[in-house]
């Protein structure tokens, strides 16, 4: 790290604080907003519902994130992470929502048994850290890191289902992002270095504006302010199938998070110890259950954060603790909110092209750093789960004829390849130190 960059790390004006939890919060926004349009469409909720939906949703993002970041004896893992609502989620939601026999108010019922599961299971769950050598780590961060550039193109060429996907407008807003973010981080240092992210996006929006891409029309149209209030869809009921779908669910959120809390251990250079990781789920479980009483989702960590940890270069709890609380607003006021939605789909592309490619590389380096590379066995694991966490990203219909239980756990691509990770690790490293040998020890 270069002499300014440190300097900046340890004499940050609140203006630049403010700066990097806002961009964390548009990093993520377009996640976090897609999910309940997506639900809340399937459901076939009226405009106000949808609207009352986003609303809690990002104010229960900032809540969960603030639970996560807030370290102490009973839960937080202290780690400057994100939380949004789980993707995962999605289907099991709009099937429970859907079904005859269920309906709305059971999908939060279960929700919030999941949510108790979690934290109920949560000193087991923390004991799995010697599942995670470095070989696994290295692997689910590299994991990590290619399942979401496709997400990052998909959004360049205009985002799904746009009917000038690829046109060259689309790709030239997108690559012209990520050039000037490339050009940023070459010929600037410090603060301007650490927002090269957030001022992409500022200076890609106003281009496309010009090209007729950004609707204002969606900020005027927004509520000034809209109150919140627990079980805006009635009381929740309950039910063992839904029940048992939703624990399945935040089951593989768990798995997920376990994934990024071992990332940001390697990128914060902290030992993550089982304590730790028994925190980090319990204020997960207890963000699932808050999401059950507020009608909102479950929730879990934002790997595509980690990315821009790496980017900016600023990797402490207070800019954080900013953009949780930047959703908590959002939440309150929707006009506000609607601002970040200005942001076109091939603006938001380009900059995740640079920050999910941060966490492939972070991912490599672990592996190069902390693996012996020269044992077959190391190579084989690697291979394997980078490959089937790609493939089933890349390829989703590929289990579409499973039951849809099964769906939950081989339709997200992180978690496919973790599996694989941490099984192949078991049959040829078992549980000791083989497989976790550094490069520098075998050498």
């Amino acid at each position: 790290m270069q002499l300014e960059d440190r300097v900046f790390q340890r004499n940050r004006h609140p203006f630049q604080t403010f700066s990097l939890g806002l961009q964390h919060v548009l990093a993520m926004y377009a996640g976090a907003v897609i999910v309940p349009l997506i639900v809340g469409g399937a459901l076939q909720f009226t405009q106000e519902q949808l609207t009352y939906l986003v609303a809690i949703d990002l104010l229960m993002c900032g809540v969960a994130t603030l639970l996560q970041v807030w370290k102490n004896k009973w839960f937080g893992i202290g780690f400057p992470v994100v939380l949004g609502c789980a993707f995962q989620a999605v289907t099991p939601m709009i099937a429970i929502g859907n079904d005859p026999d269920y309906g709305v108010s059971y999908i939060y019922g279960a929700i919030l048994a999941s949510g108790l599961f979690i934290v109920l299971c949560s000193g087991v769950f923390g004991k799995l850290i010697r599942l995670f050598p470095p070989v696994v780590t290295g692997s689910v961060v590299t994991i990590i890191g290619v399942t979401l550039i496709p997400v990052a193109f998909t959004d360049l060429g205009g985002g799904s289902g746009a009917s000038d996907f690829g046109s060259l407008q689309n790709l030239g807003i997108g690559f012209g992002v990520l050039i000037f973010i490339i050009l940023m981080n070459k010929l600037s240092s410090g603060f301007l270095r650490s927002v090269s992210i957030l001022i992409g996006l500022f200076m890609g929006t106003v281009a496309a504006s010009f090209f007729g891409l950004v609707d204002f029309s969606k900020v005027s149209a927004a509520e000034t302010f809209h109150m919140v209030k627990p079980f805006y869809f009635g009381s929740p009921s309950f039910a063992i199938t839904p029940i048992l779908t939703m624990i399945i669910v935040s089951i593989v959120s768990v798995a997920e998070s376990t994934g990024v809390f071992m990332a940001l251990g390697k990128i914060l250079e902290k030992d993550v110890t089982s304590k730790d990781l028994s925190r980090g789920y319990r204020a997960e479980g207890l963000a699932i259950m808050l999401g059950g009483v507020f009608n909102s989702f479950p929730y879990t960590t934002y790997s595509q954060n980690v990315g821009l940890l790496q980017m900016s270069r600023v990797k402490t709890r207070d800019v954080i603790v900013v953009a949780g609380g930047l959703l908590i607003l959002l939440g309150f006021v929707p006009k506000i909110a609607a601002f970040a939605t200005l942001i076109p789909h091939s603006v938001l592309g380009g900059a995740m092209v640079a920050m999910f490619g941060m966490v492939v590389s972070s991912g490599m380096r672990m592996l190069g750093a902390e693996v012996d590379l020269n044992r077959h066995e190391n190579l084989f694991i690697i291979a394997c789960s980078v490959g089937m966490g790609l493939g089933v990203t890349t390829v989703p219909g590929l289990f579409a004829q499973l039951p849809t239980t099964l769906q939950i756990l081989t339709g997200n691509g992180i978690v496919a390849g973790t599996f694989t990770a941490i099984v192949l690790n078991l049959i040829f490293n078992g549980l000791g130190e083989k497989g976790s040998d550094t490069a520098s020890k075998a050498a």
